[in-house]
């Protein structure tokens, strides 16, 4: 039993009685007056959908996925195909966004520049199945060597961390991690980087990508291929004692141009004003100008770029004429090799005194951080001429 109290007299009384002695009030009455009655929830009001403003016709459409999702906004392309009753047929999206004005932006650019969706979610092997087929297979205008494929093929192989990947999204960082975790020689990575950019240029003509990447990648390893041992004199006036062989002909055009033995399929020369222009692998290498020295300019007549290939002249006349002539091995007991031709006019140039700069110039080295000789040192190509005539025969 407990005592309250009433709530019309607000005399004591007990909650057992019937109701209050004072007043009459009932007991059970006041009891459920005191206790007040909870009040009814609200009813939340349904949220407003947010209008966004009328999409053009033929300008794609955007939705609003269902679903706790990050980037729900969907932008589709505008419709091209329908079906027998006339239902479109619904396209792969172009992307899906955070927010509608985000998804509003990308139909935006894709109605100022349409791209096929299919390219823009081909991936690296894809694309290299493609490139491949239109430079191997679907080219008839030039044959390809069994060494260029095995090259080319090879170079793919080693870039299996790429293969899934979109080719479109890839950046600098994904082509440069292949080539530095690749534990091959300088000349693999090589080809590595000259299937990325022949890659890149295929994906430009074909509207896949609009920029090529490959361009910033960087070997960051010596160039082991650099490396060589130069004729002695001895060899030298071998080789000079037949020079009526074509083919010895050709090895004294290397050792008094300096060129690499790629450059040769390339060069360009001038017979008239008597020089090369051409070279291969380094920016400083490539284009530059090297007067034809005075002692081999009766053999350059014989000479024609158009027909040379060096893997054909180093593996089937190169190395079987210096067998001939006793000089297939140098003073170390190693197998001479045509870049030794190019470390033997390097030995002329400082046995002859050829100044520094010209030296450089002749080769196509860099000059790296030497400001002075970089931006400010120039020779003509007589200035070269004299001093590549230095070279005594």
């Amino acid at each position: 039993m407990a005592l309250i109290t009433c709530i019309e007299c607000s005399h004591v009384v007990s909650d057992k009685a019937a109701s209050c002695p004072n007043c009459g009030c009932p007991v059970n009455f006041s009891m459920d007056a005191a206790v007040p009655a909870a009040p009814e929830p609200k009813k939340r009001k349904p949220a407003k959908r947010r209008k966004y403003k009328k999409l053009p016709n033929g300008f794609g459409s955007i939705k609003k996925l269902s679903g706790n999702r990050s980037r729900p906004f969907a932008a589709y392309p505008p419709t091209k195909e329908f079906n027998l009753n006339g239902s479109p047929v619904t396209q792969p999206a172009i992307g899906y966004y955070e927010d509608w004005h985000k998804a509003f932006d990308a139909l935006r650019e894709y109605s100022t520049n349409p791209y096929d969706l299919a390219h823009k979610n081909i991936t690296f092997s894809e694309l290299f199945e493609l490139y491949f087929k239109a430079k191997y297979v679907d080219n008839k205008k030039k044959k390809f060597s069994k060494a260029s494929i095995k090259s080319t093929k090879s170079a793919y192989k080693n870039c299996t961390a790429l293969h899934d990947k979109k080719f479109k999204d890839l950046r600098k960082y994904d082509l440069q991690t292949v080539v530095d975790n690749c534990p091959l020689k300088h000349a693999s990575l090589e080809l590595i980087v000259t299937l990325f950019k022949q890659m890149y240029k295929f994906a430009k003509e074909n509207d896949v990508t609009d920029k090529d990447y490959s361009e910033f990648v960087s070997i960051n390893i010596p160039d082991d291929d650099e490396s060589g041992e130069p004729f002695t004199q001895d060899e030298l006036n071998i080789l000079w004692n037949n020079r009526d062989n074509s083919a010895v002909q050709f090895i004294l055009i290397m050792i008094y141009s300096g060129f690499r033995i790629k450059a040769f399929e390339t060069i360009e020369i001038n017979q008239e004003e008597q020089y090369f222009k051409g070279g291969v692998k380094t920016k400083a290498g490539k284009n530059r100008i090297v007067p034809i020295h005075k002692a081999i300019i009766p053999y350059i007549l014989n000479f024609n770029p158009c027909s040379f290939k060096a893997n054909s002249f180093r593996t089937k006349i190169f190395y079987p004429v210096l067998q001939n002539l006793g000089i297939d091995k140098t003073a170390s007991g190693k197998k001479h090799t045509p870049h030794d031709c190019r470390h033997t006019f390097s030995w002329l140039c400082d046995k002859y005194k050829i100044d520094d700069l010209s030296k450089h110039l002749l080769m196509g080295h860099s000059l790296g951080g030497d400001v002075e000789k970089s931006v400010y040192g120039h020779r003509t190509i007589e200035e070269l001429r004299t001093e590549i005539n230095k070279i005594k025969v």
